[in-house]
């Protein structure tokens, strides 16, 4: 008797028509890779736990909300959602970080703003850079190069349209719609591209 080890789409489709053993098998399945990934990040054993299950209720929320197009890879799907999750937890708590001499004086240089860099801070900058280059790889090249010369490069945009032979307003034009389609793949993707 041969036993149905269904794959992980067929488990995606039998939760989103209302099947709850579908989510129960995707968890239990991938539990160990995902909770490990989440641990060796924030080194708690309590917190990763929570981000662990805010992973993967937030998975079955943007399943039943149909944002999930299954092109076979669900684990890295979920392990970016625990990624994204984990820099989330590092922005509030750097929100939350501000120091004081005594409970009525605030010294505003003693402040979580005037320190090193943390090397969370900086995980969360090269995940930044990194989306954002990826992003700027998928916007059409006129777009592309206005970004870059405007905000890689520093030029005004009376420089760049002198540097790409086209009008000011042609310019400002490109910049709107890169604007517009990053801001709409942001969505798409889930992204969170700030630091606070």
């Amino acid at each position: 008797m041969r036993i149905h080890n269904p794959a992980d789409y067929e488990l995606v489709t039998q939760f989103v028509k209302g099947d709850q053993r579908g989510i129960e098998v995707l968890i239990d399945r991938h539990r160990e890779r995902v909770y490990t990934y989440i641990y060796l990040i924030v080194k708690n054993h309590s917190l990763a736990e929570d981000i662990f299950q805010d992973t993967f209720i937030k998975v079955m929320r943007s399943l039943r909300n149909g944002r999930y197009s299954d092109n076979g890879k669900f684990l890295s799907w979920v392990l970016r959602i625990a990624h994204n999750l984990v820099i989330d937890h590092y922005r509030r708590e750097k929100l939350l970080m501000t120091y004081s001499k005594d409970d009525w004086e605030v010294d505003i240089f003693n402040t979580s703003r005037f320190s090193d860099a943390t090397v969370e801070e900086r995980m969360i900058q090269k995940q930044i850079r990194d989306d954002i280059r990826k992003l700027l790889d998928e916007l059409p090249c006129d777009q592309k190069e206005v970004v870059v010369m405007r905000h890689y490069r520093g030029l005004s945009f009376k420089e760049i349209a002198e540097q790409t032979d086209v009008s000011i307003n042609t310019a400002l034009g490109r910049m709107r719609y890169a604007l517009i389609n990053l801001r709409r793949m942001i969505d798409e993707k889930q992204l969170s591209l700030t630091l606070l």
